[in-house]
């Protein structure tokens, strides 16, 4: 990895320019890339894959992320505004954000496919008075959302569960997935969204917090390989807008109410993670992460900032309903 005075502002230069580079792309770049292509699509997200594909990011440790993260650990983009401009404020009103979108009432159920660190299933439960059912496949994740689930006094309120969500049984009035999709795969997409409708009662609602590649782009992407799939997500796959509009017409009842794009929260997100990883640059380092490992992540960040910054990625809320449902809006 080289390296950069404002590492954030070259990675935006190069984004800014990509469109104009693959033009110029010839036979041997598409060559050396074919090898990329070949580990990716080895990583399958069937069951036995998912999991390989998870630990391999999730299981570095629950210290680690802890370094940088807020502290209810939420791994996903914050939302900001005037009022909420730490860290700690967006991310906090972009979990009560997702229960105002669902319009979450006392006594609902809400099921949680991708637990994280059970921030968003502890917000819910204890703010909103859901009972909630949660899933991963991270022990790691699994074991210290555990833990803060009972510290929180919500045992009674939130169910952790160590499994696939492709496994997940019962009806509940509501579902949520923040920024899971990612992890799924394209050739799961029916799946995913199937299992959302059947886990949905007839009138219920589902949001998804999704990472998006740009609908153009799309054709390319999902024949291809990268940094971010080779070295950090093993697995990774970002979603079109337009190919999880076809999946959801094509595979299952459920209908888009509204969608919301905040692309430049999530630029600001990663600005905040990456100070506060080089902040406790000697924490990280005493945790035993190699000066490889410290740069692979730096670029990351980087790489994934300069990404939103330049709306070459973006970030959105999806909510769908099914047939029954006559909600009228969205307040949140």
């Amino acid at each position: 990895f080289w390296s950069a005075d404002d590492l954030t502002a070259v990675m935006r230069l190069f984004v800014r320019n990509l469109d104009q580079a693959s033009r110029f792309e010839g036979t041997s770049a598409r060559v050396a890339l074919a090898p990329l292509r070949l580990i990716h699509w080895l990583r399958d997200n069937n069951r036995a894959g998912s999991r390989r594909n998870i630990a391999a990011h999730y299981d570095l440790g629950n210290e680690f992320f802890r370094l940088f993260l807020d502290r209810d650990m939420s791994y996903s983009s914050a939302m900001y505004h005037a009022g909420a401009n730490t860290l700690e404020a967006a991310q906090e009103r972009k979990l009560d954000t997702i229960c105002k979108k669902l319009d979450l009432q006392p006594g609902e159920s809400l099921v949680e496919i991708g637990s994280g660190w059970g921030s968003m299933a502890i917000h819910a439960a204890r703010h909103y008075g859901v009972k909630v059912t949660t899933t991963t496949i991270s022990r790691e994740q699994h074991r210290l959302a555990t833990e803060k689930v009972r510290a929180a006094g919500l045992q009674d309120q939130v169910t952790v569960l160590l499994a696939d969500y492709r496994d997940l049984e019962g009806q509940y009035d509501k579902a949520v997935s923040v920024e899971m999709i990612e992890a799924v795969g394209e050739e799961f997409y029916p799946v995913y969204f199937q299992t959302i409708e059947r886990l949905l009662k007839p009138d219920g609602q589902a949001l998804i917090q999704a990472i998006t590649c740009a609908d153009q782009r799309y054709a390319q992407y999902r024949t291809g390989s990268d940094f971010i799939r080779r070295y950090i997500f093993p697995g990774g796959h970002l979603p079109s807008i337009s190919r999880l509009m076809e999946v959801t017409r094509s595979e299952t009842d459920l209908r888009l109410f509204h969608l919301e794009d905040f692309s430049q929260d999530y630029a600001r997100t990663l600005a905040d993670w990456r100070e506060r990883f080089w902040e406790r640059e000697a924490l990280v380092r005493e945790q035993g992460y190699s000066e490889s490992f410290m740069r692979m992540w730096d670029f990351y960040l980087a790489t994934c900032e300069a990404g939103f910054a330049e709306h070459y990625t973006g970030v959105v809320h999806l909510l769908f309903t099914r047939p029954q449902c006559r909600r009228e809006s969205v307040h949140a």
